[in-house]
């Protein structure tokens, strides 16, 4: 990575304000590294460094004048190809672009807008971001760039996002959040993924998966740098000077919810040990560990391996606004969503109601600790050959899902951090849960923690990430 790219997000933007550092310099080590790569990665359904140039020209233009403008002024920044980004077309995955309208910008990128952050491309994305583990037949799944031999997924679905930091084409990625689609690819390609509060931040311009349970969420190199970006587009925070701010959590006495059930089985070798070893860690510096019955978690992943309101969502989302999109579908994507066609609307507002209550009752419990722990992701990613057949592929994303899904079904906010390494030398995310509305002492808690473990570098060390090429890679 351009030596240039290695500075937290903080430091590239104190450079920029200073003039110390121009964007054209970070735009072009940013395409220095997608060249060094050779584009093999494949993060990227959208790569236009043309298009990218003019902004960071824009963006220098601007502060030579002292316009203002915000933080991330200047910092390339990678998109998922869910969000409406004009000028750029939106597949959300599919074989063609949809309709214009659905490349028309959101809150979340006006903001970028706003602060003139270079936008360097638009990531690839499961198929309606239906899936966990990042596949897509239709373009091409992304490379982990953890692993230089064997085509591992990179979770998904925001299955661009991670890679595109691990390459050193972006310094910060935007993502979405249904079931862990932020987290998932955050915790297999060793970044950070922050899962926002359900209606924390707008998602208009956004394809939708599920409304009931879509979220935007960000994926970084650090928990400075997620904070730092959460503090930059988050509107709630700049109109309420009440907000508590971001400063660091005592560890001493830290409360760690620990749950004995089903978040700690099936793990692959090397992913429950990764969890362990760091929380002895913060043990060892003075955190408290505190077992935690969670029934509400037992109840609710039964109702979302049926499909749980996604799929339902999902289905009445294409036949209303892009029916002619179901023909083409991915057949492990019509498959699931098929599954989900008997179901009644009494059977689904049951499932609304049964979501509600027990996401009340595991905020209750949740009130007896500072912050819930577990494995973000209970299984090494999968090589592509393992998922070939369907059966395995639906095994294999189930579990994916499974230690994430149940934060947005009970409504909470989640980060995950990278802990250490698995028996096959791909990255373990430690996953920090917390109540609705608790984004920011969430993001405090896990500032704390990382500093106490050690950030991806340190506890992961680099990515190979010269791999072997993914054919039509972009």
């Amino acid at each position: 990575m351009a030596d240039v790219l290695r500075k937290s997000l903080s430091q590239l933007s104190a450079g920029i304000s200073t003039g110390s550092l121009r964007a054209e310099e970070l735009l072009n080590a940013a395409v220095s590294n997608h060249q060094r790569s050779g584009g093999s990665l494949g993060a990227y359904i959208v790569w236009d460094p043309d298009r990218g140039l003019e902004q960071a020209r824009v963006a220098d233009a601007s502060q030579a004048n002292g316009t203002p403008a915000g933080s991330l002024r200047g910092l390339p920044i990678s998109v998922k190809d869910l969000f409406g980004v004009a000028n750029y077309p939106t597949y959300a995955g599919t074989r063609k672009p949809l309709p214009v309208e659905w490349c028309t910008e959101g809150p979340v990128v006006r903001q970028l807008r706003r602060q003139q952050a270079v936008i360097a491309g638009k990531t690839h994305s499961v198929e309606f971001a239906f899936g966990g583990l990042g596949v897509n037949p239709h373009w091409r799944t992304p490379r982990n760039p953890w692993d230089p031999e064997h085509h591992r997924v990179p979770g998904g679905s925001s299955s661009g996002a991670g890679v595109s930091l691990c390459a050193g084409s972006a310094v910060l990625a935007l993502g979405t959040d249904t079931a862990g689609s932020v987290r998932i690819p955050a915790s297999m390609t060793g970044n950070v993924g922050l899962k926002t509060s359900i209606g924390r931040w707008n998602t208009t311009g956004i394809v939708p998966l599920s409304p009931s349970l879509d979220s935007v969420g960000l994926l970084t190199r650090t928990v400075d740098d997620a904070i730092f970006a959460f503090l930059a587009l988050d509107r709630e925070l700049a109109k309420d000077r009440r907000c508590e701010p971001v400063s660091d959590a005592e560890l001493y006495g830290l409360r760690i919810g620990l749950s004995d059930g089903v978040l700690w089985s099936d793990c692959s070798p090397g992913v429950t040990e990764s969890i362990t070893i760091a929380v002895d860690e913060l043990v060892g510096a003075g955190a408290r560990k505190i077992a935690l019955e969670l029934p509400e978690i037992e109840k609710v992943l039964p109702v979302f391996r049926k499909g749980g309101l996604a799929g339902v969502e999902l289905q009445t989302f294409l036949k209303n606004s892009l029916p002619d999109w179901i023909p083409l579908l991915d057949p492990k994507i019509e498959q699931r969503m098929q599954d989900a066609a008997t179901l009644t609307a009494c059977e689904y507002l049951e499932r609304v109601s049964l979501f509600r209550t027990l996401g009340l009752g595991i905020r209750q419990r949740l009130r007896s600790v500072d912050i819930l722990v577990s494995p973000a992701v209970p299984l090494t990613a999968p090589t592509m050959v393992e998922i070939d057949d369907l059966g395995r592929y639906r095994e294999c994303n189930l579990l994916s899902l499974r230690n994430t899904s149940f934060v947005n079904c009970l409504g909470l906010c989640a980060v995950t951090l990278p802990v250490g390494l698995d028996a096959a030398g791909i990255p373990v995310g430690m996953q920090l849960v917390a109540s609705h509305g608790q984004d920011v002492r969430l993001l405090s808690i896990a500032r704390t923690v990382e500093r106490c473990l050690g950030d991806s570098r340190e506890r992961c060390g680099e990515p190979p990430v010269r791999c072997h090429p993914v054919a039509g890679a972009g």
